[in-house]
């Protein structure tokens, strides 16, 4: 009787949290579960005429037309390198960003940087794709009319140069994403005890010496956590980034085209829904897996930072 009176208080005094959880929890149920039931269009040739569950079974059809063609390999292994890349720089980047903010003693200056970082982060792609073709353009360009004719050098048509393009895609969304990195990172950073540092301040360690010996091996929990969850989002790509930025040139295909894009086109031209949803259950399954992967590889020699 006494331990059902102590669960009865228990679930009272939970009852206003449990009550906070109901907005949340019927939006993901209706946002993120129930249309969870169209995945059967990805195994079916959808037809509008006959609803989705009328229409055709046809098992994993779907999925041959992401394999079948001949640029299969191109857009995986663009949608792949690049995300490697963006990992790897962007983090690198917004590790040292972070650490050089904390470094500032005065709190406005330390604000108006962290604004200032983070701005472009706020930014649509489509305003940032419009600001690199004031950069970019062949005609008008400040890089062209800019930099390059007053050096007595040939104009570049940079919407039709493709060898240019990996740098300037990774260059572009480091800049735009660096500032939201550099935020976790910074949390991480101010979280780190002092007493560390003053520890080490007194050993005779140098400011280079904390950073490499207890800022960089304090932030490995938050690195790989960034890990895991870029691991499972390396078979997508930024629509925006991909298909805004190089302004939907053919000529560039081979070094712009991911699996986002590429299917978005397929779609656009072809109107087949079906083959779209394969795409769509085909980069969450294997996301899903990766994220599995990429957790029990950390699980084994990094158990602390393993996320469950």
């Amino acid at each position: 009787m006494t331990e059902k009176k102590n669960l009865g208080k228990r679930l009272k005094r939970f009852i206003p949290l449990y009550l906070m959880m109901i907005p949340g929890a019927v939006y993901l149920i209706i946002n993120n579960y129930i249309p969870m039931t169209g995945i059967v269009i990805a195994f079916k040739q959808f037809n509008y005429g006959k609803g989705i569950w009328g229409s055709p079974f046809i098992g994993f059809k779907n999925f041959e037309f992401l394999f079948a063609t001949k640029d299969a390999w191109i857009i995986t292994r663009n949608t792949i390198l690049y995300n490697v890349a963006f990992f790897i720089v962007g983090n690198a980047l917004a590790i040292t960003i972070a650490i050089l903010i904390n470094e500032i003693q005065s709190r406005v200056a330390k604000k108006a940087y962290q604004s200032l970082i983070l701005l472009p982060y706020l930014m649509s792609w489509v305003i940032v794709s419009y600001l690199a073709y004031t950069f970019l353009s062949a005609e008008t360009g400040m890089f062209n009319k800019s930099i390059l004719e007053p050096l007595g050098l040939e104009a570049v048509n940079w919407y039709q140069e493709k060898k240019y393009w990996p740098f300037i895609l990774i260059f572009v969304s480091v800049w735009k994403s660096v500032g939201y990195s550099m935020i976790i990172y910074l949390s991480s950073v101010v979280g780190i005890s002092m007493d560390y540092f003053e520890a080490a301040k007194i050993d005779g360690a140098s400011k280079w010496q904390q950073i490499k010996y207890i800022t960089l091996p304090l932030l490995k929990p938050t690195l790989i956590t960034l890990f895991i969850l870029s691991v499972g989002q390396i078979f997508r790509s930024d629509f925006g980034l991909f298909y805004q930025m190089p302004r939907n040139s053919g000529a560039l295909y081979s070094v712009t085209r991911t699996l986002d894009v590429y299917v978005y086109q397929a779609l656009m031209k072809n109107n087949d829904y079906s083959m779209s949803s394969a795409a769509s259950v085909f980069q969450s399954v294997v996301g899903f897996i990766l994220i599995i992967a990429a957790n029990k590889l950390v699980k084994r020699y990094e158990s602390n930072s393993a996320l469950f």
